[in-house]
């Protein structure tokens, strides 16, 4: 998710990354095997056939779907994303040029997210992440951004066949996983990565030599989960830190899906709002009731209206339809964790208000056309009375 960028002026002074969230914090332990996953999220289509885009994919695909032995038991994906290679890129970050590699995942709901996988070089402790974190959430990634965009565009040229109104909004959702596998000197307990690396201010991109506060940081660790002792998962809005040592990529799959739920319903909060403001100015204009009649501009009005509440019908469907969760187990609490932390509820629910204020545009509507309908019928039975009338006399 996107976070405004910090003034110039009121930049902290800058020190050891490994002391980010105290002067007894150390940077923690070295990493062995380990990834930077970076999202970038757009909504290029209203709707994707995911069976036709498989067919039509040149590079290697597969359909996500989760490898644990419990996911299957806990969760249920309804209409599993396409996942397709788009081969290496380079990536600029911090001032440098990066090796990714590239995936895009289609969701049928209309979503591409671009995912490059940025290796972390072997022997690099946790803490020394964190001016990399600051990269992603507190500065501008013009080249980045544009990189995704591309990449999006890219696949749904090359998918275009498959997609149902196709379009191109600017804005996107922006997410970055750091996905750990596998630590020097052996696993690490949970408790004691969150004892001595700064994992708060890792998912807050935070490099101030000034402490955090203790309320910050329960904060961003209040939503931490582990199902081994040696496994941690710890989901933040912007970021999430997760230590597999299996290298299943549940969790941050899971994540994923969240993202794309969270950025459909910003799609179609901005949809209604224009929509919104466009009936609006409609209903302002005015105008006489013959000329409603001869120009139909309250039944284009309602029939524009009735399609897109069908549309956000459908949409609301979809996404409640893409996980379903079946049982209480570990990658089901992450997922609801991940809900509940992106305010997706909140979210939904500002959709489904403005869903209902359409609706009752579109009852009022009907309702001025069918009383400018009733007025002509009764200016017409007037008429004819009065024909009839001087007819008679004459």
């Amino acid at each position: 998710m996107e976070s405004p960028p910090k003034p110039a002026e009121a930049a902290p002074l800058r020190r050891d990354p490994s002391a980010a969230e105290g002067p007894r914090t150390t940077g923690g332990p070295r990493i062995a095997d380990g990834e930077i996953w970076i999202y970038r999220l757009f909504d290029v289509a209203d709707a994707v056939d995911l069976g036709r885009a498989e067919t039509l994919a040149t590079g290697p695909s597969a359909r996500v779907k989760l490898e644990s032995a419990q996911s299957a038991t806990a969760l249920e994906l309804q209409r599993p994303p396409l996942q397709i290679s788009l081969g290496r890129r380079e990536v600029a970050l911090q001032g440098r040029t990066r090796s990714a590699e590239a995936s895009a995942h289609l969701f049928d709901y209309g979503v591409a997210s671009i995912r490059l996988r940025v290796a972390v070089e072997p022997g690099t402790p946790l803490g020394a992440l964190v001016p990399l974190a600051e990269a992603l959430l507190e500065r501008a990634t013009p080249e980045l951004d544009a990189l995704a965009r591309a990449l999006a565009h890219e696949v749904a040229d090359a998918l275009r066949p498959a997609l149902e109104r196709p379009h191109a909004w600017e804005g996107m959702e922006t997410y970055h996983v750091v996905f750990v596998r596998a630590f020097e000197g052996g696993p690490v307990t949970a408790e004691r990565l969150l004892a001595e690396a700064p994992v708060a201010a890792l998912l807050l991109g935070e490099t101030s030599p000034v402490r955090l506060s203790e309320a910050e940081r329960q904060d961003v660790l209040s939503h931490q989960f582990s199902y081994l002792e040696t496994d941690l998962a710890v989901i933040h809005w912007n970021s999430a830190l997760v230590v597999e040592p299996s290298g299943l990529e549940d969790v941050p799959d899971l994540l994923e899906l969240a993202t794309a739920h969270l950025l459909e319903l910003r799609y179609y909060d901005g949809l209604l709002d224009r929509e919104l403001h466009r009936i609006y100015d409609e209903l302002q204009a005015g105008g006489s009731p013959l000329t409603h009649l001869f120009t139909r501009k309250y039944r284009k009005l309602q029939r524009r209206t009735s399609a897109l509440l069908l549309e956000l019908s459908e949409m609301v469907e979809r996404l409640e339809n893409a996980v379903k969760i079946v049982g209480d187990f570990y990658l089901a609490r992450v997922y609801q964790a991940a809900v509940k932390r992106f305010r997706l509820g909140s979210w939904e629910a500002t959709v489904l208000r403005k869903q209902r204020l359409v609706a009752e545009v579109n009852d009022l509507t009907g309702g001025a056309a069918d009383t400018t309908r009733g007025e002509l019928l009764e200016l017409i039975v007037i008429l004819l009375i009065a024909y009839e009338v001087v007819a008679a006399l004459l």
